[in-house]
């Protein structure tokens, strides 16, 4: 269960299809006052939402009534028996809807000696056909007007939006990994065979010049953009070093509008920070601050984590190495490109890399006492396998260039979990995201059909 306030489904689209009936049976007017109840909530909770003229009784109209939900392009459609239904539309409904689904079940009547509705037995008998037919699903189960049942929904909503919609995906990968980073290597058939995920790539000498002929007044504006960030320069820098930067930045937005990217990874080293003089790493911040996923050293499967943490509503990510540990906690860093909002503000500064001095890097902390969920999407022994922990940063006890924080970990041991992973064979970035989300990215591990690495 994710602990986010902030997580929601306004985003989304969202189709509700109450299963009724053909003969009559259980509570008719309970029945009726639960739909209504439904899809009150639904409309509450969701951005926008659909629901078919088509009354659903059957075959027919089931397949109607999802026609509908398609043609008005919904992400994710919740499926609600107020009274138990026919077992035999589960099938129909799986080879109908190709996406996953959100199965939700409602209780009985509170009073009276009849069962009212079996509205739960009912969804257990959808949720067990669509688990054999090897169709993922999400269950919530409760009543409409409960706070818990709202959340249960919002939850399940942004996962099957999340599977359906990173299925669907196109990554972008300027040049390779990084030199020696062979584990970060990916497999275009793989990925897409795997996860679905398509992959776009850019060379790296085209990615160069699309950098430098970024036109020069396009290029002035974004300075002047990065101006009123009131970002603190250190003493070896000046505004001059800000319009390389720009060109990163103007690029990198450039090619994924243009190539409809949802994700790209981009090798920065060696080769861009000698040949245009600058690392790209304040772009890569701005850009995920605007809500665009950008990963560094040709990292593409860390992208990926980055895009479903987005897709989950979970925020932006930031992609690090896990620098060292002890006992209690982990020491996370990376050269220098973290959200602002991951860090303490009076230690955002932007420096030159600690390794050959060359602009642009953003020198941070990340906050203290900030919850944290640690995780990883990878690819090892022909498959797909997800890891994700929670966490609390701590204080830290020296500064180091780049961005960095200490984390402690809620209930494992660092040197148990990292001995673990390394078996595993998962590489050496992780992903933060603030909040506790484990068991959220553990269900969309489920949904993605991939195991978890505990």
């Amino acid at each position: 269960m994710s602990s986010s306030p902030s997580l929601n489904a306004r985003d989304l689209r969202v189709g509700f299809l109450a299963i009724g009936r053909k003969r009559p049976g259980f509570d008719a007017d309970w029945g009726q006052t639960i739909e209504q109840a439904a899809w009150k909530a639904v409309q509450a909770i969701a951005g926008e939402a659909v629901r078919p003229a088509t009354r659903t009784v059957d075959d027919g109209t089931l397949r109607a009534a999802l026609g509908e939900l398609k043609q008005a392009g919904c992400d994710t459609v919740v499926v609600l028996q107020p009274t138990m239904g026919d077992g035999r539309l589960a099938p129909v409904l799986a080879q109908v809807w190709d996406a996953p689904l959100v199965l939700w079940a409602t209780p009985e009547r509170p009073d009276g000696d009849k069962v009212s509705s079996c509205s739960l037995v009912g969804a257990h008998a959808f949720a067990s056909l669509l688990r054999q037919l090897g169709r993922p699903f999400e269950l919530a189960y409760g009543h409409p007007d409960a706070t818990d049942t709202r959340r249960q929904l919002v939850e399940a909503l942004r996962l099957t939006h999340a599977a359906r919609s990173l299925r669907q995906a196109k990554a972008g990968l300027v040049g390779t990994h990084a030199p020696g980073f062979i584990n970060m290597q990916v497999d275009p058939s793989a990925l897409s065979r795997d996860l679905g995920v398509q992959l776009y790539h850019v060379g790296l000498h085209e990615f160069v010049d699309l950098v430098q002929a970024q036109e020069e007044s396009a290029v002035q504006r974004d300075v002047d953009a990065v101006k009123t960030l009131s970002l603190p320069l250190d003493a070896t820098l000046s505004e001059d070093d800000l319009a390389a930067n720009s060109r990163y930045y103007l690029a990198m937005r450039a090619l994924m509008d243009e190539e409809h990217l949802d994700a790209l990874a981009v090798r920065c080293w060696p080769e861009l920070p000698n040949v245009i003089g600058h690392w790209p790493y304040l772009a890569m911040m701005r850009l995920a601050e605007e809500g665009r996923v950008v990963a560094l050293e040709g990292d593409v499967d860390g992208a990926l984590t980055c895009l479903a943490g987005k897709l989950l509503g979970l925020g932006p990510g930031y992609i690090s190495d896990w620098l060292e540990h002890n006992a209690e906690t982990i020491t996370f860093w990376h050269p220098g490109h973290a959200v602002r909002t991951f860090c303490e503000p009076e230690s955002i500064e932007l420096g030159r890399h600690f390794n050959n001095g060359k602009p642009l890097v953003v020198n941070a902390v990340l906050r203290a006492n900030m919850p944290v969920t640690i995780c990883r999407l990878w690819r090892c022994d022909g498959g797909y396998r997800l890891t994700a922990c929670e966490g609390r940063t701590r204080p830290v006890e020296r500064d180091l260039l780049g961005a960095h924080g200490v984390t402690a970990l809620e209930g494992r041991s660092p040197v148990a979990w990292f001995d673990a992973l390394c078996h595993e064979g998962m590489p050496h970035h992780v992903v933060l995201f603030e909040g506790h989300h484990a068991g959220l990215l553990g269900r969309s591990a489920r949904q993605l059909g991939i195991p978890v690495v505990v």
